[in-house]
C-alpha cells in the first residue's frame, strides 16, 4: 500500500485528478453493475413472474367454480326403488322390459327389441335423470332394431 502511495504522490496534481476521477468512475460502474442492475432485473422477474401467477390464480379460480356449478346442477338418483323408476321409464319410453334382475345396488335389464335411435335418446335421458350405465351391450337383430342389456345404477349422492 505504502509503495502505491509514493506512486500516486509522483503523479502531478493533474494526472492525481484524473486518476481520482478514474477510481470513482470505477466505483459507481462496480456499483451499477454489481449491486443495483442485478437487483432492479430481479424485481422485474419477481413482478412478472408474481402478475403470472394472478393470471393462473384467476384461471383457476373460474375452473373452481365452474365445476362447483357442474356439481350444484348434477341431478341426483330419483327417489323410490331403481327398478320401479326405471321400469315406470321404460314404460314411459314404450320400451318392453324382457328381463330386470336387482343386483345389490344396480339392477340389470334386458330389452329385445327397440330402435337404436330411441334407445340411446332413452338411455341418455336416464342419465341426465341421475341414473348411470355401468355397462351396456348392445347388438343388431338384422330387422333395423336392436337388443340391449344395461346394467344400472343410481348417482351417488
Amino acid at each position: 500500500m505504502n509503495a502505491l502511495l509514493i506512486w500516486f504522490r509522483g503523479r502531478t496534481v493533474r494526472e492525481q485528478r484524473l486518476l481520482m476521477v478514474m477510481v470513482a468512475l470505477f466505483v459507481i460502474t462496480l456499483v451499477f453493475a454489481g449491486i443495483i442492475r442485478p437487483v432492479r432485473d430481479g424485481l422485474e422477474s419477481t413482478r412478472q413472474r408474481h402478475a403470472s401467477a394472478e393470471i393462473r390464480l384467476g384461471e383457476v379460480k373460474a375452473q373452481v367454480a365452474q365445476v362447483k356449478a357442474i356439481q350444484r346442477a348434477r341431478p341426483r338418483t330419483p327417489e323410490g326403488s331403481l327398478a320401479d323408476v326405471v321400469r315406470a321409464r321404460a314404460d314411459e319410453a314404450g320400451f318392453v322390459l324382457a328381463n330386470l334382475e336387482p343386483e345389490g345396488d344396480r339392477i340389470r335389464i334386458a330389452i329385445a327389441t327397440a330402435r337404436p335411435g330411441p334407445l340411446l335418446g332413452w338411455i341418455a335421458g336416464l342419465e341426465a335423470d341421475g341414473l348411470l350405465v355401468d355397462a351396456s351391450t348392445i347388438n343388431g337383430n338384422g330387422d333395423g332394431t336392436v337388443s340391449a342389456t344395461l346394467t344400472l345404477r343410481g348417482r351417488a349422492p
